[in-house]
């Protein structure tokens, strides 16, 4: 029985995972359960899949936990905050971690994984966007196996050689084409983007996901983040790195060799195929997932990302180039302006104009070699710096 954690339980991810590692009781053992603040949810969790150990961000959440769990029959432990968190990360009988907590709040349990030794299952992108250099370190001076959750990053880890931590170009490959379904949007004219609403944005054609990554699909700030990510997954800069638009999401991603093939990872949409992929790997077992019917799908589709339309692809690839602290102030920017645009505070276009002028009003810094806590601080002032923009109206 192996036994694993899940950080982030309660949202799409959490609840796919806990889906898939349901349909193996054989092979899995849940250990702890964690989430922000969905007492109710997590409490109905425990009691289903009996971790030994539950966890809340939310001091408040937590103790709701335990007034909801008074008088359960082996009641789970119950941790509260950011240490809560850390704490299961590195729990010494959940070797395998799924981090699948949403945004920069992911990053501290993240790394505690990594730190740890453990088979990081990372969902949590934003990880790597903010602390790139740290994290990769902790993998290797930990012995950790980092496999990615994002449809995108396990595609492309599946099309990959055995080796190609060595370098892209040591093991043939000549680009790393990572897909994005265009969000609801696609088609939309300028005009059309202008006047978007948050519900809009937050319904997605083809996935299921939370408000906060169905707003980054839309404006694309989620593929661009993923670009940043893909270069520290797979050794890479983004200029090894395409974007392609593809309306059906069926085509995952593709990595093209210099011999002029192409390797693309193909199934239907549904995020527990590539977590069946982590939890099983190398080997292969049951997801859950209908198969993939090609007739019935008839065509694939893909066209360039208009950056006149969607310019937050356009930062990333900026801040993924210039490196140095640009891709945590991007992200940061980012969660900052999302957050404000779903709370009505600036339009949907006002999205990338906060991203763009935080990156613009802040000084690059290195970051290589730097400390969680610099890292940290770095974060809190570019917020500080876009929620200003915000609020003065200059956006």
């Amino acid at each position: 029985m192996i036994g694993v954690a899940v950080l982030g339980s309660t949202g799409s991810i959490g609840l796919s995972t806990l889906d898939v590692l349901g349909r193996h009781p054989e092979r899995f053992q849940v250990v702890a359960l964690t989430a922000n603040r969905n007492a109710e949810l997590l409490a109905e969790q425990c009691r289903c899949y009996r971790p030994a150990v539950a966890a809340m961000a939310d001091p408040a959440a937590a103790r709701r936990l335990q007034s909801l769990l008074a008088g359960m029959s082996g009641a789970p432990e119950v941790l509260a905050g950011i240490e809560g968190l850390e704490q299961v990360a590195a729990l010494p009988q959940a070797p395998y971690v799924m981090a699948a907590i949403v945004g920069a709040a992911g990053l501290r349990p993240s790394l505690a994984a990594a730190r740890a030794g453990k088979r990081v299952l990372l969902a949590n992108k934003e990880a790597l966007v903010m602390a790139g250099a740290l994290f990769m370190d902790a993998v290797a001076e930990s012995g950790a196996e980092l496999l990615p959750i994002d449809s995108e990053h396990n595609a492309i880890f599946q099309c990959l050689p055995t080796g190609f931590r060595a370098g892209l170009a040591q093991v043939g490959v000549a680009q790393i084409l990572l897909t994005a379904s265009g969000g609801p949007f696609r088609d939309w004219s300028v005009e059309q983007i202008a006047a978007v609403t948050p519900e809009q944005a937050c319904a997605h054609p083809v996935w299921s996901m939370g408000r906060k990554i169905s707003v980054d699909s839309a404006t694309l700030m989620n593929k661009g983040l993923e670009v940043i990510e893909a270069c520290w997954l797979f050794g890479t800069g983004p200029e090894r790195v395409t974007v392609v638009v593809h309306p059906q999401s069926t085509v995952h991603s593709l990595v093209q060799y210099k011999d002029g093939s192409v390797l693309a990872e193909m199934g239907n949409p549904d995020m527990r195929t590539p977590i069946a992929h982590a939890l099983a790997w190398p080997e292969r077992f049951d997801s859950g997932v209908a198969p993939l019917d090609l007739v019935a799908l008839g065509r694939l589709d893909f066209q360039a990302p208009d950056p006149g339309r969607f310019p937050c692809l356009r930062l990333a690839f900026e801040a993924a180039r210039a490196g140095d602290s640009a891709p945590l102030v991007l992200n940061a920017s980012n969660e900052v302006a999302v957050a404000a645009f779903l709370e009505g505070r600036v339009g949907f276009p006002g999205i990338a104009r906060v991203v763009e002028e935080t990156l613009a009003s802040s000084p690059a810094q290195a970051v290589v070699g730097q400390d969680l806590a610099f890292l940290i601080d770095l974060d809190r002032r570019a917020r500080a710096t876009a929620e200003q923009l915000i609020a003065t109206g200059s956006v």
